[in-house]
């Protein structure tokens, strides 16, 4: 009985092997059958675009051919219309070269008419030209008759020459460049002006003629008149009592009485009574005594 078992489980199993055998064979022949199939078309494929990239060479062929004859005819037409625009060129540059040439010919002959009138203009007089340089020897005449009389006047004015404002003698100098010794300031001092003895209330002349510039109470030399004349010339004279004979802006005399002497100098206020005189040029101190002032 085990015998007979064994053998049956022995059958059994061989038919299953046989089974997955053909199994596995039948599933070979498959895959094979298939892949030849895909191959088979893959290669029908490559037989037709192969065909199709004919027809498209021949078609790509066959417009070139087209565009070879287009462009031959639109060569044919460029070049003719270079010909015509150089035609066309050549008339214009006839037709400028005929119309400078008119013009020339019309500049030559109003140059001409030109050249004429100016001739035929300075043949003939001109009344206007004529009144114009009348009228200029006219103010000629004048100006030189102006500055004659100008010269004329110049040399009427006399020369300033100044005389001395008090009669007296001159106790202290005119020291610019120099010291001396002042006793109220008890120092050696410059000195811009002389200073004249005179008795107070001695009455002060304008040393030339000219206008009272300014009547002033000076801080440091007292009562002070300042007049102005020809030339850019100033006198003042300070140390003043008092200033009662002008006013500013008077116009006075060489001569004419303007004041009295005093003591009201501060600076000056040891000294004896006496007028301090100045004389400027161009608003300079000059010594009074080069104007012969002695």
């Amino acid at each position: 009985m085990e015998r007979n078992s064994r053998g049956k489980n022995q059958n059994k199993s061989l038919s299953d092997k046989i089974i997955l055998y053909s199994g596995i064979g039948v599933a070979i022949l498959t895959v094979i059958v298939i892949a030849l199939l895909l191959y088979s078309k893959n290669i029908s494929d490559n037989v037709k675009n192969s065909t199709m990239s004919l027809e498209q060479m021949s078609n790509i062929a066959n417009k070139n051919k087209i565009n070879e004859e287009n462009t031959e005819s639109v060569s044919t037409e460029i070049g003719k219309s270079v010909e015509d625009a150089e035609n066309e060129i050549e008339e214009s540059k006839t037709n400028s070269q005929n119309i400078s040439n008119t013009i020339n010919t019309n500049n030559t002959e109003k140059a001409n008419n030109n050249l004429n009138t100016d001739a035929i203009k300075n043949n003939v007089p001109n009344a206007k030209n004529e009144e114009s340089k009348a009228n200029e020897q006219k103010q000629i005449n004048q100006n030189i008759k102006e500055t004659s009389a100008n010269a004329e006047t110049e040399s009427e004015k006399k020369d300033l020459k100044f005389i001395k404002p008090v009669e007296g003698e001159i106790v202290k100098e005119f020291a610019k460049d120099n010291l001396i010794y002042s006793q109220t300031l008890e120092e050696w001092t410059t000195h811009l002006g002389i200073d004249i003895k005179a008795e107070k209330t001695t009455v002060v002349k304008a040393s030339e003629a000219g206008v009272v510039k300014s009547i002033k109470n000076d801080p440091r030399y007292g009562l002070t008149i300042v007049i102005e004349h020809d030339e850019h010339y100033q006198t003042i004279y300070s140390n003043l009592l008092t200033s009662e004979f002008v006013v500013e802006g008077e116009k006075v005399e060489q001569g004419q009485s303007i004041g009295t002497v005093g003591n009201t100098a501060i600076f000056e206020i040891a000294d004896e009574p006496h007028l301090h005189f100045e004389i400027l040029k161009d608003s300079i101190e000059v010594n009074p005594e080069i104007y012969n002032i002695k």
